[in-house]
């Protein structure tokens, strides 16, 4: 016993040391973790006395992993997606899954021979991306409400499906014949059947009883975990499995986010375990190790370019559109070691197969984290390239439809922008001004916002504001009024202060208004040659003094179903 509580004091320890400098870095935590395993592992210091045990320890991190990865799965929003992040996520999976196995099986790794599946597992693992370091990466962009973040964040979930689907089957590889399959089939039919009617019919009653006593809503959700993962083993499915279906089971249900708060601090302390666990398993790599990790990294960027902006492109997302998802979704997920370290527990795979997807997980972690913080100007640089040999954006007329030039006259009123304002903005000229729609309209680079606008009669234009052949190809010298609507913590390789510069050489006469964030960008504005400037935070007091005084006055029930009506007609715009 103090041999382990010496190693568990030492992993963590390092765990805690080698996070800080990944922080300062602004790198994945998670690689920490795996790089402090390896150090104080047998392949190098071997501080560790016990090290089966810490081992043995850090496999609860991975059911609370699981658990807490099935309980981000709202079955619900997947199906209310729609179409293009269904069609995208399946043409991602299976097409770097199919990609995958027929690229490593051709290279010589086995699929089947001898009990071995490395090429299968291979496969599997590039087909998954890391949720973990995509989602911090679009919070800190303030991302994940675009477009592009939300299609990347349905792709991830769908991933997760995927997952549960090979979880089921990763006990009979050795014997794949359809009555096998079939009968796991139908071990998993009774496991979720099972999970989902006592989640449904029992647990809210008991949750309910015991909300009051936080410390029994947190065991409770944990027996819950493990006691669905001892059924799953019960039907000779795995553990793992049992703890992910848990945690679907309860997504949709009021209490999961009480269990999710209570539960996420405990397993991010075995979920630390965990990847020191893995790194404590990691050999010093061999030449044959690395080479196959860079080898796994190009295969793993190319097939998600190919299977990612392949279909987001026919369905007529845009350069742009297409493009960041195949940026956001270049690593391999944390969750394709775990899978990796499944199946090497199994022997379905060697040692320096599961060096070399470790390796791999470092190279893509590092690289993606790069490529994402400065997608935007690789973007641009993309398009660039794209353009010269031929591909076309939506901005091209034969894929618009026409030429945005020659819809009439030329836009007197040009909105920069589609943000939130513009919206309220439009909501406000179709209630009480639509004499002035004709003579408006909007540029943007969102592909929904650019065809619902169309579809309700609004002139939208396809294009980047930052970018002075869109402003010029929109008949920005001929507007009498240019509206800028997106702030500068929003906007895309500009700010406020450089676009109002550049509109006012493209165009001396034109009113200019500008959004600012600070009162200081104000002045600044106004120098660069903003006629107006809006101060969002002065906007919303004014409104709420109005509301103060509607309810002096006895008229609030008035005054909120008047701005009930404007945000009602404002989301209508967009939707």
């Amino acid at each position: 016993m103090p041999n382990l509580l010496h190693d568990l004091a030492l992993s963590i320890g390092i765990a805690w040391l080698l996070g800080i400098v990944a922080q300062a870095l602004r790198q994945p935590p998670l690689l920490a973790y795996l790089l402090g395993g390896f150090i104080i592992g047998p392949s190098a210091l071997g501080w560790l006395k016990e090290v089966e045990s810490v081992e043995a320890i850090s496999e609860l991190g991975l059911l609370f992993l699981l658990f807490m990865v099935g309980l981000e799965i709202d079955l619900k929003k997947i199906a209310s997606a729609g179409p293009s992040i269904t069609v995208t996520a399946i043409s991602q999976i299976l097409g770097g899954f199919l990609l995958g196995l027929g690229l490593f099986s051709l290279a010589g790794f086995p699929l089947g021979t001898n009990h071995r599946w490395d090429a299968l597992y291979l496969a599997v693992a590039c087909a998954m991306s890391s949720t973990v370091i995509i989602v911090k990466v679009l919070y800190d962009r303030r991302e994940l409400d675009t477009l592009a973040g939300r299609l990347t964040l349905g792709v991830l979930v769908i991933q997760d499906l995927f997952a549960i689907l090979f979880l089921a089957v990763q006990p009979s590889l050795e014997h794949l014949r359809p009555q096998i399959l079939l009968a796991s089939l139908l071990r998993v039919i009774v496991l979720i059947a099972v999970a989902l009617a006592i989640s449904r019919y029992l647990l809210p009653r008991i949750f309910h009883r015991v909300a009051r006593l936080p410390e029994l809503v947190l065991v409770g959700a944990i027996a819950w975990c493990f006691g669905v993962g001892e059924l799953a083993d019960q039907l000779s499915l795995s553990r793992e499995m049992g703890a992910l279906i848990a945690g679907v089971a309860i997504s949709t249900f009021p209490y999961a986010l009480d269990v999710t708060a209570k539960v996420t601090s405990l397993r991010d302390f075995f979920v630390t375990l965990f990847f020191v666990g893995l790194g404590l398993q990691m050999k010093v790599p061999t030449g044959n190790t690395v080479l196959l990790g860079l080898g796994i990294t190009v295969f793993t960027v190319l097939s998600r370019f190919v299977a990612t902006f392949t279909p987001l492109f026919r369905m007529k997302f845009g350069l742009r559109t297409s493009l960041l998802p195949s940026i956001y979704l270049g690593q391999i997920s944390e969750f394709s070691l775990v899978v990796v370290a499944l199946g090497a527990a199994r022997g379905h795979l060697s040692d320096t197969t599961q060096g070399a997807v470790a390796l791999a997980f470092v190279f893509l972690a590092l690289a993606s984290t790069l490529a994402m913080t400065y997608s935007d100007s690789l973007v641009r640089r993309m398009i660039v390239i794209f353009q010269r040999v031929g591909i076309k954006d939506l901005d091209s007329p034969s894929l618009q439809g026409h030429d945005p030039g020659k819809h009439g006259d030329a836009p007197s009123i040009l909105l920069l922008g589609f943000y939130r304002t513009a919206s309220s903005l439009l909501a406000a000229v179709t209630t009480d001004a639509s004499d002035i729609l004709p003579q408006l309209a909007v540029i943007d680079f969102n592909p929904l916002v650019h065809t619902r606008l169309r579809q309700r009669g609004i002139r939208a234009i396809y294009g980047d504001i930052s970018q002075r052949e869109t402003l010029i190809h929109a008949g920005i010298q001929s507007a009498r009024i240019i509206i800028c609507t997106v702030p500068d913590s929003l906007l895309k390789g500009t700010t406020n202060l450089r676009l109002v510069r550049q509109l006012r050489a493209l165009n001396p006469e034109a009113a200019i208004f500008a959004p600012a964030e600070t009162l200081g960008a104000v002045k600044e504005l106004e120098e660069a040659g903003a006629s107006f400037v809006s101060l969002g935070r002065v906007d919303e007091a004014e409104t709420l003094f109005r509301a103060v005084r509607a309810t002096q006055a006895g008229f609030l029930k008035e005054f909120r179903d008047i701005v009930t009506h404007r945000h009602d007609v404002s989301a209508e715009v967009v939707e």
